[in-house]
């Protein structure tokens, strides 16, 4: 494990999420100020993570070709571009394209800096919770940030939220000259065109799109949930329970810092006990938080839920990412881009859906029927196989996995 590289891209995933979580944070400011409804503030989750889900696979193919590292600073900087820019729209469609363009940025990020972090980590799971983590972090942060900022200086000040990207790019731009000075040795990313050609002499596993495929469907379910509590669980807070605007930025604060320990926690879980531990845990404890958020009587209850519910949804988000590596072993930016971006997109498609039952009847009956769509994921979950990556020589590493595991009993 290439503890350094690791830590660094795990603070560019930080920098990046900044401004994925920014923009379900600027949603209460959006209401208040310029008066938009439910639905109008779903769209604008769907134009960030949407967006961003559709093209994403598209830059995971382009990194499975050829490695794009430029990919990995120009996403955030984008990203933050959109954000900022969309703090100083007039109007409701320059909002949306200016979330759409953030999304974007956002999508071009994840798969290269995803094949980094797993070349830097190897197949350790704690290694990929750690990578992360770093972006559950940047979207923990980015309430407070939001708040902090147009809570006191307005949509006017939104540029000041340009200042983590700025930072990370200096920062990016020292990282070559610091390690050849070091003498460090970038890692190399797992497959890319070139690479699968010098080894096409070597055993190689073949992808398995069907074990793929059920994932792709689970993480569907999973990002319903995600995207629509992240899109509303502050103004659940804010309407339902008569808090304050700061009381719902320090609930979705809870909810994606709870995240961050799930997913630390999760790759614990994984190293110590099987990844498919964590996802089976993960799915079945974020069921009855889910049931804790619809009905929550007051806010300390609901807050509970909502850690609960953030801390059980991040602890299979390590497992789902290096599953989905090892189903398609020769195309993991293909896998990273399809699980986290395509299927990712499905919870923003969602989302105005669910705006509009939120208009029509209610926050709460549009989280109780969030819940009747959750079922299917976590049923899903339970039976989904485990792939375990081959050792250099071709040879499956299951019997080795299976000796520490009673060796450590």
């Amino acid at each position: 494990m290439k503890k350094g590289q690791l830590g660094f891209l795990a603070g560019t995933h930080a920098v990046n999420d900044l401004y994925q979580g920014a923009i379900p944070a600027m949603l209460p400011f959006l209401m208040s100020e310029r008066h938009y409804s439910y639905a109008a503030v779903s769209g604008l989750a769907f134009a960030a993570s949407g967006v961003s889900s559709l093209f994403q696979p598209l830059f995971g193919i382009l990194s499975d070709r050829k490695p794009r590292t430029w990919l990995v600073p120009a996403g955030f900087i984008t990203a933050a571009l959109g954000v900022v820019a969309a703090g100083l729209s007039g109007n409701y469609m320059a909002t949306w394209l200016c979330i759409a363009l953030a999304g974007i940025g956002i999508a071009a990020y994840h798969p290269p800096a995803t094949s980094q972090a797993r070349a830097a980590g190897g197949s350790s799971q704690k290694a990929m919770s750690i990578f992360s983590v770093g972006g559950t972090v940047g979207g923990s942060i980015a309430p407070s940030l939001v708040t902090l900022v147009i809570g006191s200086a307005g949509f006017n000040g939104s540029y000041l939220l340009a200042t983590p990207a700025l930072v990370m790019l200096f920062l990016w731009a020292l990282k070559g000259p610091w390690m050849h000075w070091r003498g460090y040795v970038e890692a190399t990313p797992l497959v890319t065109g070139a690479s699968a050609e010098s080894a096409a002499d070597k055993p190689r596993r073949s992808d398995d799109w069907r074990a793929f495929a059920r994932l792709v469907v689970v993480i569907i379910g999973w990002s319903i949930p995600f995207v629509t509590v992240t899109s509303l669980v502050s103004l659940h807070a804010q309407r339902d329970l008569g808090q304050s605007t700061a009381a719902g930025a320090a609930a979705l604060t809870s909810y994606t810092a709870a995240g961050a320990v799930g997913t630390l926690l999760g790759g614990w879980v994984g190293d110590r006990y099987g990844r498919m531990t964590s996802v089976r845990i993960g799915y079945l404890l974020a069921l009855p938080a889910l049931v804790g958020i619809a009905w929550a009587p007051t806010f300390p209850v609901l807050v509970a839920s909502t850690v609960l519910f953030g801390a059980a949804m991040f602890l299979p988000f390590a497992a789902q990412v290096t599953l989905a590596q090892d189903y398609l072993p020769n195309r993991p930016g293909t896998a990273s881009g399809l699980t986290l971006g395509l299927a990712m997109a499905a919870g923003g498609l969602c989302s105005p859906a669910f705006g509009w039952l939120a208009d029509s009847s209610g926050l709460r009956a549009a989280f109780y029927a969030l819940l009747l769509v959750f079922i299917i994921p976590v049923v899903m979950a339970m039976r989904l196989p485990d792939h375990v990556p081959d050792s250099p020589d071709g040879q499956s590493t299951e019997p080795l996995k299976a000796e520490n595991a009673e060796s450590a009993q």
